[in-house]
């Protein structure tokens, strides 16, 4: 657990807890806690059973917001993208008055690239801090989503140009990720509609307007993930008819070399016959004859094919 003071966006360590428990003369404290920590900081803030319990036992939780008397519990989902799976981590906050307490089972980039922009900002409010970090973990989604077209166009690429078996496991385990996201950004979306326009108390009204902002990119990443599950379907789609153009290829060759080898096997079969006389036996440069114009009509007939693009 790491707790600091935050004035004009300059840190200050603190190493007694108790100090936090009390308004300071400017700024306010922020603590950043693992789940182990909540023992300690529920009884010392007053933090509600039900919150903590969520915080302890459930993984992946829906984002939220529960007003209690003295603090508001706000949940948030970070998101990570690692080019195969996509991961969502739980970013808890307990916001009061000179305080805001953040809770997390792993690690958050937006939770340490959130203090930059604390000190050239001056942020000296806890409710400006929840903010600025709630707009870095929206900004995210977009990233994620530039690099998830870019996963989609490659993919639709490669499979124009070299279908494989495997491009069918990506699309489906693909799409999967993105319905699940989906999922999760209809009730992120309505908690940052909640922050920008329910009357809360301990954000500053103006603040709040703010946050209507964060909600225009939050149905936007709603639209383009709505987008992107329509792509899914659409490379699905080209998948299987790359493999049918593939099959009809295939299919073509194989018939063309069958209709050149017709006629050899036609003439084969003349010479094969077991009768007493057949034309160009008994001379002597016969089989050189027969196989020039085998040859000759075996190349004159992939020359015509080639030459109407059939092969």
């Amino acid at each position: 657990m790491k707790i600091r003071l935050v004035n004009n966006g300059v840190f200050t360590p603190v190493e007694d807890i108790n100090e936090a428990l009390l308004p300071p003369k400017n700024g306010f404290y922020w603590i950043d806690a693992d789940l182990e920590d909540l023992a300690v900081l529920q009884p010392l803030f007053g933090l509600h059973d039900l919150a903590v319990e969520d915080c302890l036992t459930e993984e992946e939780q829906r984002p939220k917001l529960e007003i209690y008397e003295n603090h508001y519990f706000v949940v948030i989902n970070s998101i990570r993208f690692d080019d195969e799976e996509i991961f969502l981590r739980a970013l808890n906050m307990f916001l009061g008055r000179h305080y805001l307490i953040t809770v997390t089972r792993q690690k958050i980039n937006e939770l340490r690239s959130v203090k930059p922009i604390l000190w050239e900002q001056e942020v000296d409010m806890p409710d400006r801090f929840m903010y600025h970090l709630v707009d870095l973990v929206v900004d995210n989604y977009l990233s994620v989503g530039d690099r998830i077209e870019a996963r989609i166009e490659n993919l639709e690429e490669d499979i124009l140009m070299h279908t494989k078996k495997s491009h069918l496991t990506e699309i489906i385990g693909l799409r999967s990720e993105i319905l699940w996201l989906k999922k999760v950004l209809g009730p992120q979306r309505e908690l940052i509609s909640t922050l920008n326009k329910k009357d809360l108390r301990l954000i500053d009204s103006e603040l709040q307007k703010y946050f209507g902002d964060i909600h225009e990119n939050a149905v936007k990443i709603y639209e383009t993930f709505e987008t992107y599950r329509d792509l899914m379907g659409n490379l699905r789609e080209a998948y299987q008819s790359s493999l049918a153009n593939r099959a009809n290829e295939i299919m073509r060759v194989f018939t063309a070399l069958t209709t050149i080898f017709m006629p050899l096997t036609f003439i084969t079969g003349i010479y094969g016959m077991n009768f007493d006389f057949i034309p160009g036996m008994s001379y002597h440069l016969g089989s050189v004859v027969l196989m020039s114009l085998m040859a000759v009509i075996g190349c004159g007939m992939f020359y015509l094919f080639r030459k109407k693009d059939w092969l």
